[in-house]
């Protein structure tokens, strides 16, 4: 990139931060000025802290919630797309939809972060470090919210320092109803899914199907040759069915399945780019739920099952089959309306055969209390401790501890401060010590004897939320990873153990500001420092993330418009045999709306990149120009 466009990069950066600030304080001087016209809402409740439900002010962690209109509204086919519209979440994909997507919170690698639906953990034991196929996961009409927990704060999961992101779909109520929704796009890309659900005060039930499919594009920058376009497809199916048999007893069944066929380029020896994947993934849960005036009693057995195969030039070149096992149990007794003891046990027994039909299994037990007091209405905390015992790398301890401090003020709005500390461990998977063991890998890999990783993080920060609907938040982070394991890029020997930390630190802002009834100003700014062992700069990770939206509302919510803004700035990538290169600074504008035809019936339509951006989050992989996306949306 030339000079002067890094230049109009820097000053467009340096305006994003002069908003969000000019935001802050113009808008604090006037809800100061401005009698209280309405309550603070403080009452909503999330589950991703504790795996109880908590209200959200009174969690000490950094928690966002994307609610299920927002992610109808920006209309993106992927859940990557809808999660790097948050405060300290990036990500890069190598090729479009459907290709390896690597997600990162707070610099930290996709594979420290838990992905659950439902609470069934999407992860893929036969992947080398066990981390979820984020490229798989598409938005669909069954999503209610998604709760993201950011930083080493899901010592209850058992989580690394990434956090946990855990998707919640919707429950069947009342009488027999669903939707349908058809859309298109470039790429010839289309996308029909369809819901089913009803309830009763005993029983309840929903289904969803989705059939996603697109040609994609030509992403690999050295496919001069076939010059193919790589396409991608996906069928999920999505169950969730309960039952009441008494005003205390909950059953509960999850039943997912996602089948995809995905075709790139730049696989094999030497390289071809007529390459194909195909996944099949399998998720279950089966839980009850017993609850009483003082404790509640929670069981549950899931099951994550995955076998993908790898095709060069339509010969098999590579398969492997997954499967965790895992059984939970937590417990909460409430002596008294200001205190909560959470307790729980989970085992884990995870599988992986191998290419060479070799059969790797690894057990893991865990043991966890969380304590929860309320000092008054205003201050809360939050400790507790997890106890892991891993087969092969033995006993390992976790901690939380976290705070939150609410404070009304004059003008009606109200601060909030907040404080939490969490470590974390992860073990080396079966994938990379089988593949160290292996005949693909040489020294110095062969000869280095992989231990565990350990984490531990803290943040603090203050949040303002305004009787108007203003917010205001800053946060600042600061974790370590202490002897990472990495996949050796400079010689591609195996994996190896670094002998330091890597360390991530930075700040979160986060605005949003109804700027009338109709309009709706948002943004988030990100500025992160992330260091290897060596202090120098960690790979795709950029040192400045934001968001700057605006949203409008108007003709009794029949129609609605979204802008957003998305930038990124100062992200170094490593090719072999050349070393560590820098990337282009981007930015990025899409905008989506719709119209509600009727009661039942929804228009809309997207532009993506709509200034047609020439970037590449991995070096040698394009990104999609301009694309139109639409369809309609059905209800009956």
């Amino acid at each position: 990139m030339q000079l002067t466009t890094r230049r109009y990069f820097y000053k467009r950066w340096y305006f994003e931060v002069l908003l969000l600030l000019a935001l802050a304080v113009s808008v604090r001087t006037e809800a100061q000025s401005d009698e209280p016209e309405q309550n603070i809402n403080i009452e909503e409740v999330v589950t991703i802290s504790s795996r109880v439900e908590v209200p959200l002010e009174r969690i000490g962690a950094a928690v966002s919630v994307i609610s299920a209109e927002d992610i109808q509204l920006r209309g993106y086919h992927s859940v990557t797309d809808i999660l790097r519209t948050q405060p300290g979440i990036g990500a890069s994909n190598n090729g479009g939809l459907g290709k390896p997507t690597a997600l990162r919170i707070r610099g930290e690698e996709g594979y420290r972060t838990l992905v659950m639906i439902d609470g069934v953990e999407l992860s893929d034991p036969s992947r080398p470090q066990v981390g979820p196929a984020f490229e798989h996961l598409l938005t669909t009409n069954d999503i209610e919210r998604i709760e993201i927990l950011r930083g080493a704060q899901g010592f209850i999961y058992g989580a690394d320092a990434g956090g946990v992101i855990n998707i919640l779909t919707k429950t069947g109520a009342g009488p027999l109803g669903g939707g349908i929704n058809v859309g298109f796009g470039d790429f010839d890309t289309t996308k029909i899914d369809g819901t089913l659900s009803g309830g009763t005060e005993r029983v309840n039930f929903f289904i969803s199907a989705s059939d996603f499919s697109s040609d994609g594009y030509n992403a690999r920058t050295s496919d001069t040759e076939l010059m193919d376009k790589d396409g991608y497809e996906n069928k999920t199916l999505h169950t969730k069915l309960g039952w009441n048999p008494t005003n205390q007893l909950t059953l509960q069944l999850v039943a997912r399945n996602t089948e995809t066929e995905n075709e790139f380029d730049g696989c094999g020896f030497p390289t071809i780019h007529a390459c194909s994947e195909s996944n099949k993934q399998s998720a279950f849960k089966l839980s009850s739920t017993y609850e009483s005036d003082k404790f509640k009693h929670y069981l549950a057995l899931s099951t994550t099952e995955v076998d993908r195969s790898d095709w060069h030039a339509g010969v098999s070149s590579f398969a492997m089959e997954g499967l965790i096992r895992r059984f939970e149990y937590t417990g909460t007794f409430k002596p008294n309306q200001h205190s909560t003891l959470i307790y729980g046990l989970d085992t884990d027994k995870a599988q992986v055969i191998n290419n060479s039909n070799q059969v790797l299994e690894r057990n893991e037990k865990g043991a966890y209390f969380e304590y929860q007091q309320d000092i008054g209405d205003s201050f809360f905390i939050t400790a507790g401790g997890r106890r892991d015992d891993n087969d092969d790398f033995g006993k390992h301890t976790s901690v939380r501890i976290s705070s939150a401090y609410l404070k009304n003020l004059s003008d009606g709005g109200r601060l909030k401060y907040r404080i939490s500390y969490g470590t974390g461990f992860r073990a080396p998977s079966l994938y990379e010590i089988s593949y160290n063991s292996g005949p693909y890998a040489f020294p110095p890999a062969t000869n280095a004897p992989l231990t565990e990783e350990s984490s531990d993080g803290i943040d603090f920060g203050v949040e303002y939320t305004g009787i108007s609907g203003l917010f205001l938040g800053i946060t600042y982070f600061d974790q370590n990873i202490e002897d990472e394991l990495f996949f050796d890029l400079s010689g591609y020997s195996g994996y190896l153990q670094s002998a330091g930390k890597n360390r991530s630190s930075g700040i979160e802002l986060v605005a949003e500001y109804p700027v009338t009834s109709q309009w709706v100003l948002f943004g988030n700014t990100t500025f992160n420092k992330t260091e290897d062992q060596n202090g120098l700069q960690r790979i795709r990770r950029p040192k400045q993330l934001a968001n700057l939206g605006l949203q409008f509302s108007s003709f009794n919510d029949k129609v609605s418009l979204l802008l957003n803004y998305r930038s990124s700035a100062h992200a170094i990538d490593e090719l072999y045999g050349i070393g560590r290169i820098t990337l282009d600074d981007y930015w990025v504008m899409d905008v989506s709306t719709s119209i509600r035809l009727s009661q039942t019936m929804e228009v809309y339509g997207r532009l993506e990149n709509l200034t047609d951006e020439d970037y590449e989050e991995i070096t040698g992989f394009r990104v999609p120009g301009l694309n139109i996306n639409g369809g309609i949306r059905i209800r009956f």
